[in-house]
């Protein structure tokens, strides 16, 4: 790497061949190494570790056993969650865990137990930290994807992180040269949509009623974001939630996981009095009819997957 003597910019690139890649901006997708935003420019990073303690994972692919359902189930254990995703020639599992509460041979032991099909793959342990770097522009380089930093994957958000970032990108390219204002704008929209996503998962955890692990305790009892607790507050005291501009999980994601993990409001919105007890009863009735009318036209989701994407029996 040649960086400027004065501005610490990145001037070049020196490949293991001894080639030079000159370059004004630089964007770097090296993953969880940052070779570039944290190797070289040594920006930092923000642990989120003791809201989010899973650091571990072990996938492993099996095969199908049955017709593909149209969901992907997250199902809690004592020491994190694991995942099953059915595709159309197999199926992708894994277990997210805390290493300090789970060993790498006790989380394997604990997906192989209820896996379903035969193995495809050898697992591997995964290692991750939750947080974000501190500046995911930093100087003339630009961080995307695991680069700029990772929430674990309960709501699998990498990919839309980097789509946003690269739009983001676009939006503020320096055509005209870095300047501080594009750096610190970047910086601060990609703070906010992170730490919004962060609280999303942190939710999951806080908002439990086990009390059967050392694990889910810590989750239960541990202190969260204030921006966290803020939302909470408001939807125990008003039933009031939010989506702020640009935010990924919209209001009812938040309803959803509020109310299916025990977060009962105390009181009602009141925009629901200016109808009348019959007008209000005769929409919802007419809602539910709607949407019955509509899922009964639906065709199974593997009836669909073969009318639509059905891919060849070699993929």
């Amino acid at each position: 790497m040649k960086q400027n003597a004065e501005s610490g910019f990145i001037e070049a690139l020196v490949l293991d061949s001894g080639r030079s890649i000159q370059g004004d901006l630089f964007i770097d997708c090296t993953g969880f190494r940052g070779l570039l935003i944290e190797q070289t420019l040594h920006t930092g990073y923000e642990d989120w570790s003791h809201w989010l303690p899973c650091d571990s994972a072990v996938p492993v692919q099996t095969e199908s056993t049955g017709p593909a359902v149209p969901y992907t189930r997250a199902i809690a254990h004592e020491a994190g969650w694991r995942w099953r995703i059915p595709l159309q020639h197999r199926v992708g599992n894994g277990l997210v865990y805390c290493s300090r509460y789970m060993s790498d041979e006790e989380a394997k032991a604990r997906l192989f137990r209820d896996v379903e099909g035969k193995t495809l793959i050898e697992p591997r342990v995964i290692r991750f930290r939750t947080g974000r770097r501190r500046k995911v522009w930093n100087k003339n380089c630009v961080a995307l994807g695991l680069a700029s930093g990772f929430v674990e994957p309960l709501e699998s958000t990498s990919i839309h992180l980097i789509m946003t970032g690269v739009t983001r990108l676009m939006q503020l390219f320096p055509f005209d040269g870095v300047n501080q204002s594009f750096i610190d704008q970047f910086n601060n929209e990609s703070r906010l949509e992170l730490e919004r996503i962060r609280d999303f998962i942190v939710l999951h955890y806080h908002a439990t009623q086990r009390d059967d692990s050392p694990f889910w305790r810590y989750c239960r009892n541990m202190e969260i974001p204030e921006s966290l607790a803020l939302r909470i507050r408001l939807f125990k005291e008003s039933a009031y939630t939010y989506q702020a501009d640009g935010e990924l999980f919209r209001v009812d994601s938040w309803i959803q996981v509020m109310l299916g993990q025990g977060i009962m409001p105390e009181h009602y919105h009141h925009l629901p009095k200016a109808m009348k007890d019959q007008d209000l009863e005769r929409f919802l009735n007419g809602l539910k009819a709607s949407i019955s009318e509509a899922v009964a036209k639906l065709p199974s989701h593997q009836e669909f997957i073969n009318q639509y994407c059905k891919a060849s029996s070699a993929a």
